[in-house]
């Protein structure tokens, strides 16, 4: 995504004066990546009102170990790693990158397994908990890094939670972002939520067949505008005589003849993934879910207590869970915070990045400072 700079009128800066700051500011470009954000005051004239030249970053290609994964890296500091959810990428993190950045961090966003240009094993068992944990632990010692921050989105915060529980000496905190921590239950949730929400539940729905495969790659542009919106509780969607809504089915959401609420992404944005999950399709994504039964018991000994520092940032709007399982976490979770925004869905960090930014930077500052914190 590119952000191209805006121009202003200014007066000419001697040029003794511009050398200096130059030299004060190049050094910042370089550690942040492809950034120049600059606000220069001369004589209480703003000569410059802002000039910015910022890219998504490109991919290097980092060998894990047993992958290899597609990783966006920007800056210098503190490490913070950000790991997508379903369906997105790194890119989903474009506009979280450059504010951390500039706030004195080193940020890293990886395509996670199945996705983007990371690997994209065939095998369901290649895709358990254990092997995404291994994943950024190894994409962590390949890069030197030493306990870093995981900000996890959907699936990502899944995934940061457990690492709080599997690997908590590796890293120094955790924010999820809309997906509360769940306390591993006594029964297979595959079986739960057979029992409560049915067959068409879409994670049910997943374990079953390869239909949601199929639907998917038929269309890839049509499965994410469709999925990837905003303001969905306005949904004329008919509710079940409990007066409960219908469990999400995304094989029916593919059927609406105009999906819910409003696309988050535009027209560039749409086309970035569309051409990712073309090129690879969605079985490896899917098969994440496939392994919810392998995860939970493979856990059945670890302890269900976080007691990393933790944020938590939840949205009022959210579809995909509710206030009171927010509420649940609270007894499992020591050192918890939780920020709620207003008028925002799933997509958190597409949806209200100035928001979300915000929160972010202000526990990272408190838990987590950077020399410029």
């Amino acid at each position: 995504m590119i952000f191209s700079g805006v121009r202003s009128e200014a007066r000419t800066l001697p040029q003794s004066l511009a050398t200096n700051l130059v030299r004060l500011f190049v050094p910042i470009y370089i550690n942040v990546g492809k950034l120049a954000l600059v606000r220069l005051k001369y004589k209480g004239f703003l000569t410059t009102k802002m000039f910015m030249y910022a890219k998504f970053p490109d991919p290097v290609i980092v060998d894990t170990g047993e992958i290899r994964m597609a990783v966006h890296e920007i800056g210098a500091g503190p490490p913070i790693i950000l790991v997508h959810g379903f369906p997105e990428l790194a890119f989903s993190w474009r506009k979280q990158m450059l504010p951390l950045a500039e706030a004195g961090y080193r940020v890293i966003a990886p395509d996670m397994r199945g996705y983007g240009g990371t690997d994209v094993p065939p095998n369901i068992s290649d895709y358990t908990i254990q092997k995404l944990i291994g994943d950024l632990t190894g994409l962590m010692d390949a890069l030197s890094i030493n306990r870093p921050v995981i900000i996890g989105h959907d699936w990502g915060a899944l995934i940061a939670w457990q690492m709080s529980l599997i690997v908590p000496k590796r890293i120094s905190g955790l924010i999820a972002l809309n997906i509360p921590f769940f306390k591993r239950p006594p029964i297979n949730p595959i079986t739960i939520m057979r029992w409560k929400l049915g067959k068409d539940f879409y994670i049910v729905n997943f374990q079953d067949s390869d239909q949601a495969d199929r639907h998917f790659n038929e269309n890839p542009s049509h499965f994410i505008n469709s999925i990837m919106r905003k303001r969905q509780r306005n949904t004329k969607e008919p509710k079940k005589k409990s007066g409960k809504k219908n469990p999400i089915s995304l094989i029916r959401m593919l059927e609406q003849e105009q999906p819910a609420g409003e696309p988050v992404l535009n027209a560039e944005e749409l086309a970035y993934y569309t051409r990712a999950f073309t090129k690879n399709g969605f079985t490896g994504p899917i098969n994440w879910y496939r392994n919810f039964k392998h995860n939970w018991k493979s856990t059945r000994n670890i302890k269900q207590i976080v007691q990393s520092p933790t944020l938590f940032v939840g949205a009022t709007d959210e579809i995909v869970v509710s206030v009171k399982q927010i509420e649940h976490m609270k007894p499992y979770v020591e050192d918890l915070e939780i920020t709620m925004i207003e008028d925002c869905g799933h997509w958190t960090q597409q949806e209200k990045p100035d928001e979300l930014n915000a929160i972010l930077l202000d526990w990272l500052k408190r838990r987590y400072p950077s020399i410029r914190s």
